[in-house]
This record gives C-alpha cells, structure tokens and sequence, in this order.
C-alpha cells in the first residue's frame, strides 16, 4: 500500500518540504508544480529559531545555516523621528534560550535546498506543466485533475498550492483571498550602495504612519533586501507588478529623509498587494489536506509564512508514518495539532500590523513606550510559544 504517490500539488518551500518529510518516512511522493519549471519569486524570507527546528528535523539544519545570515538584532526605528526605539539582542542569551538562531535567507537559496534533496531521493518524482483543478475521490483513492485533462492517481493529496489553492477552493470554498489593505514593494541592492551608516547586521524595522520599512542584509552580505510597505487601500490584488521609483516613493513621503534615503537607492521595483484568509477549521476532506498558505495564509508582519509551511510539513510526516494505514486518523491529528498554533499566528500578523508597524500619533508613542519598557528576557518569555521547539522530543503520535 505504501507503494502508492502521496501526491503534493504545489511545488514551493511548503510543498518541497512535505516532499522531503514524507519520502524520509518511506512513502512514495509525486509532486505536481504548476510552473514551467521549479522556483521561489521574492527575495529576502526571516527563520525565526522554530524554523531551524523544523531543519534539524529533516536533516537539512546544515544545509539551511549555510546559506543563511544570523542577525544579531531586531531594530525597530521611528521612521518618523528616525529615532531608535529599540534593540533587541539575537545572539547568546536569545540562541541559547530557543536552541537556534534568528537568520534571514534568500527565498531563491533556501527553495534551492528543498529542490535538490527531493532531486536526489529516489522516492520523490517532480512534475512541471501540471496545474491541479480539482480533485476526485473514493474510499480507495483521490485523483488529481490537471487542467490539461490529465488525472493523477494516489494515497493522499496534499494541496500546498498557495494563496489562491484550488484544493481549499473546492473544500472550503470561502472565495478569494482578504485584501489587507496595503502593498509591499521590493528591491534588492548591492551592498556598497546601502548608506553606510545602515549597513547593521539586524533585521531593522522602520515603523511610521501607515508605512514601515525593513532591510537586512542577504546573500553573504553581496546585496541588501528592501521591503517596504504602505497602507493605500488598494482595489485589487495583484503580485510582483513592476513599479515606477515615483510609484513607490508616493507612501512613503512623510518619513525621515534618513529613511527615506534607503528607498532612493532601490532598482526594479515590484510590488505585491498583500493578503490573508481568515482561520478555517476545514483543513482535511477525506483523503485530501491542505499545508502551508493553502491552509493558513498570513500576513508579513510576523515573518512565520514559511516557518508555518514547514512545520506543518515535519508534523504531516511524523503523524502519517506514525500511522501509515491510518490515514483518516493521521490527517485529522494533524489537523488538530496544527489548527490553533496557525490561527494564532494569522490573527496576531494582523495585529502587528496595526499595533506596531503603522501606527500614528498617541497610538505609535503608547507603542514607542511599551516596546522600550520590555526587555530582552521578557521579549523572549512572550515569544517562546512561537520559538521554542513545536516538535516534542517522543510523542505520543499515533494516540
């Protein structure tokens, strides 16, 4: 029986992840990617210390340090007055107290780290061109349909296809996404060119009225990754539209000239209008699962989109090779594992994004207060339901 595909429709860091999970518990995994060929659109992704768990749960913690850049702080400035607010320290106390560090990856590298593992496992087949549909099932099988008519057989389908999933769509059916309101526009630039004044080895947050910006450095410290964000209530989604510097700068004319200098220096701009989904219960029709955005889409501002993705992908392959021919039971574990840790995250990015990124006046003061009054131990107290290891050491998987 375990011969049978789990079929995996999607084929970014979520979905590769699952292929990799998967494969390494002893199933056979076809993966099905809409795109011509596989790859990651976007630059610069955050790894909060859950995601190198997640790593070190499918032996791929080396791999993924490797191309990482380990910040040493989290620096949020008042993009109005240009003043520090503050800065929290990443390195010993905070590595030591989760077990991992705080690092920021190009998307491209780390997809590139999944995309060769599931190259080189034997159980793993990658298929491009394939666009899911939809999906049949009965008691012994689901099928995937492709557009092009095709119907892929297998145990299981896992829809990790994103925002827009056609797999929640048929199971949840809740229409399209939740425009949020505002739009991110993304460049990336050498370093030398980044003011040398900025050049901090920090993930740095520049919090202004209905605006913030954030830069890190990528890539071995070759380039700086800009994304910046404006609350303009756009009309429709769109994703990696390419904008005029004019454009991008309309959001952003009432911060300081110092932050202000940092977008002057961006090339290429594009621009994403950003969107979520409320939390659903639905995450399981028979035979089929949902994982990663597909499931619980989030807003940015908590920078747990993949970190979500991938320990959804560690649990889905604990809980079916704990239970290999119990799949009813395995996805519904799943399912419930997962469910509130996830909602969790999506409501709170929405209130980040409110609370700490855009707000003005006596509101983004009380913030300015609040933040400085917290220190470094309480920082990390109030973030260990996020950080500390999801995994535990021995469950109790099949229970």
């Amino acid at each position: 029986m375990r011969k049978d595909p789990i079929i995996i429709a999607g084929g970014g860091i979520g979905g590769l992840a699952a292929a990799v999970a998967l494969a390494r518990k002893g199933f056979q995994v076809t993966v099905l990617e809409r795109a011509p060929r596989y790859q990651e659109i976007g630059a610069g992704i955050q790894l909060g210390p859950n995601a190198f768990h997640a790593f070190d749960h499918l032996d791929l913690g080396d791999a993924a340090r490797a191309i990482a850049v380990f910040i040493d702080q989290l620096r949020l400035m008042d993009a109005i007055s240009a003043e520090e607010i503050t800065s929290i320290d990443l390195t010993s106390y905070f590595r030591r107290r989760f077990g991992n560090p705080y690092a920021v990856v190009h998307r491209g590298d780390l997809h590139g780290i999944f995309l060769r593992a599931c190259e080189a496992h034997p159980g793993i087949t990658l298929r491009s061109d394939c666009d899911v549909v939809g999906y049949d099932q009965d008691g012994e099988a689901v099928v995937a349909r492709l557009k092009s008519g095709e119907r892929v057989k297998g145990r299981l389908l896992i829809g990790a296809d994103g925002l827009r999933s056609r797999i929640r769509q048929q199971m949840v059916d809740d229409g399209p996404p939740r425009i949020a309101g505002h739009t991110t526009y993304r460049s990336v630039i050498p370093t030398e060119q980044m003011p040398e004044d900025l050049r901090w080895n920090a993930a740095t947050l520049w919090a202004g009225a209905k605006c913030h910006l954030v830069h890190y450095p990528l890539s071995g410290w070759k380039v700086f990754n800009l994304a910046i964000t404006c609350h303009n209530d756009p009309a429709e989604a769109f994703a990696a539209r390419p904008v005029t510097h004019e454009e991008v700068l309309e959001g952003f004319r009432d911060v300081h000239p110092r932050a202000k200098a940092i977008i002057h220096h961006g090339k290429d701009w594009k621009a994403w209008v950003t969107c979520d989904r409320d939390p659903t219960e639905h995450w399981v029709d028979g035979r089929v699962a949902l994982l990663g955005d597909a499931a619980h889409p989030m807003l940015q501002y908590f920078a747990q989109g993949a970190c979500m993705a991938l320990e959804d992908a560690v649990w889905l392959a604990e809980l079916l090779g704990a239970t290999p021919d119990a799949f009813a039971h395995a996805l519904e574990k799943y399912r419930q594992v997962r469910l509130m840790r996830t909602a969790r995250v999506q409501l709170q990015a929405r209130e980040l994004g409110t609370h700490v990124y855009h707000p003005a006046g006596v509101h983004a003061l009380l913030r300015n207060q609040l933040i400085r009054n917290t220190s470094l131990e309480q920082f990390c107290d109030n973030l260990a339901w996020l950080y500390d290891s999801p995994f535990p050491e021995r469950p109790n998987l099949a229970a």
